[in-house]
């Protein structure tokens, strides 16, 4: 009989399917402000500086604010450049010059692929044949999830290339994450994050961000509730809840989540009417399923 499932781990695996569903929401507000024409560097500096603000307050009103150590200030300076600078844009821009949301989650979803690398050679995690074989079904799902017909942009080669590095500063993002989880709590490390992020973000919002600025357009409550939904929920509260997935499973484990992003944001978008699912669709989305679940198995080993 297999044992029980700690109820510790029960809720940090409903804390991560509650951020990647946020996360599968995000695509919806972010295409809708990009269909709205509003500057890339203005809403992604807006949502990383209020998500920022947000937590702030709250750490400041629960005093748990906590001075970074001077040793640790390299690494969350690494951390904000990872994640938020190079992954938002990198990702953003991506998905805008493939013209091909499919596409973009797919390049995004081999995250995994990645971060076991990562795990096993910066933190010695333990990754056995069956959680290597969940990875791949939950990939091979995520691309029958994925799979539809869609337009190609003019710089598609240069959009996939943008993509990859998306990837490649996940994955470094998650790493660093993880070397400071131990003196830090989750709230604190993603305000600290954003903010620093908000910072590196400041000269291209100057630059690109407000070239054409009305008040009347970037103020307009059609940009607003997207960007507020983006910022609290998308950004505060998700990556809260990501630090402690990374914390408590690891790198490599905590990034297969990551990848059913797309599948989160495929289910959405049917729920709210705005695509039709296939029954290939449906099957991949059991596929991921089963795969996430394998991908978490861990051995244990007898004990003489």
């Amino acid at each position: 009989m297999s044992p029980k499932v700690q109820p510790s781990k029960v809720l940090i695996y409903i804390s991560s399917l509650f951020a990647i569903t946020l996360w599968g929401m995000s695509y919806i507000w972010t295409d809708k402000l990009i269909a709205l024409n509003i500057p890339i560097f203005y809403f992604v500096f807006v949502r990383i500086l209020l998500a920022g603000l947000v937590l702030f307050l709250f750490n400041a009103a629960y005093g748990r604010i906590k001075r970074i150590q001077k040793k640790d200030f390299p690494k969350f300076l690494l951390l904000a450049f990872f994640e938020p600078f190079i992954y938002f844009i990198c990702e953003t821009y991506g998905l805008k010059e493939t013209g091909s949301p499919t596409l973009s989650a797919m390049i995004i979803a081999t995250i995994p692929i990645f971060s076991i690398g990562a795990g096993i050679l910066f933190f010695k995690e333990k990754v056995n044949f069956i959680n290597v074989i969940g990875i791949l079904f939950s990939l091979v799902g995520i691309v029958m999830v994925a799979m539809a017909k869609g337009e190609l942009g003019e710089n598609f080669i240069w959009g996939v290339v943008l993509l990859l590095i998306a990837v490649i500063a996940e994955v470094g993002h998650a790493s660093v994450t993880k070397s400071l989880s131990s003196n830090y709590s989750s709230q604190v490390i993603v305000m600290y994050q954003f903010l620093i992020g908000s910072i590196y973000l400041f000269p291209l919002f100057l630059w690109k961000g407000i070239g054409d600025f009305s008040v009347e357009t970037y103020f307009s409550p059609e940009v607003w509730y997207p960007l507020i939904c983006l910022s609290i929920l998308c950004s505060s509260l998700a990556f809260s809840l990501w630090v402690s997935t990374i914390k408590s499973l690891g790198v490599a484990k905590s990034s297969i989540f990551s990848a059913l992003i797309p599948v989160a944001a495929a289910i959405i978008a049917w729920i709210l009417g705005h695509e039709v699912l296939n029954s290939r669709q449906w099957i991949g989305i059991a596929v991921s399923t089963l795969g996430v679940i394998m991908s978490q198995y861990t051995i244990k080993q007898n004990k003489n």
